[in-house]
């Protein structure tokens, strides 16, 4: 019985938190609800073993909801906010990713800046826009804006238009958001996505980053 009662909980937890990921159509269970599952497993057996004959499924119970809540923690947050990222940037050209309970916002520089400029393309102001509005509503989160380059031309210059151009993005993300959130850092042509070799390859390293961690403060 007990057995039972952790795999109905468990599941339904895992259950309940599966989304519709945007780009590809398919579901997906958030790493909250992984959190969540293992602590659902974890509490149950604690909350049996600590109980007396009789009351072991009780306990089950009890320590299955206690240890799921435990287990959801900032991974539900960045659940939440991962989510509405993606729904509030499909079709827009900047890349989404998952890393653990951080997000990483990939926007390539043919979107963002004009070539070897560290203006922002104006049309790249309402996709910015959506960012800051995701990123008030989660507030509990620090920003980083990272700058890269291709290796085209001298690695002084590209590591000065990568800075400039993360400064850029943080300039502007600070007009609606604290800048006490928000640091930046130039990569210049260091660690490509893509071989330099090819125009496609030097496309796809022309990019700023935004990582987001959660804090839970």
């Amino acid at each position: 019985m007990k057995k039972l009662v952790v795999a109905l909980l468990a599941g339904s937890v895992l259950a309940g938190c599966t989304t519709l990921d945007p780009y590809t159509r398919e579901e997906k269970t958030g790493n909250a609800a992984k959190g969540a599952g293992i602590g659902v497993v974890a509490g149950a057996l604690l909350g049996s073993a600590v109980s007396g004959k009789g009351d072991k499924t009780k306990g089950a119970v009890l320590g299955a909801l206690v240890g799921g809540a435990t287990g959801g923690g900032i991974g539900y947050y960045m659940d939440q906010q991962e989510a509405l990222l993606r729904q509030q940037l499909e079709g827009t050209g900047v890349g989404v990713e998952r890393i653990g309970d951080d997000i990483r916002l990939i926007m390539p520089g043919h979107i963002t800046f004009q070539t070897n400029s560290y203006q922002l393309a104006g049309n790249f102001y309402p996709v910015l826009d959506s960012v800051i509005t995701v990123l008030r509503k989660f507030d509990k989160s620090v920003i980083s804006v990272n700058g890269f380059t291709d290796s085209t031309g001298s690695f002084e210059h590209n590591q000065q238009l990568s800075e400039r151009r993360a400064a850029s993005v943080a300039n502007y993300l600070s007009g609606g958001i604290s800048a006490l959130r928000i640091n930046t850092q130039g990569y210049g042509e260091r660690y490509p996505i893509a071989d330099n070799a090819t125009e496609s390859g030097r496309s796809l390293n022309r990019r700023v980053e935004i990582n987001i961690r959660g804090t839970q403060k």
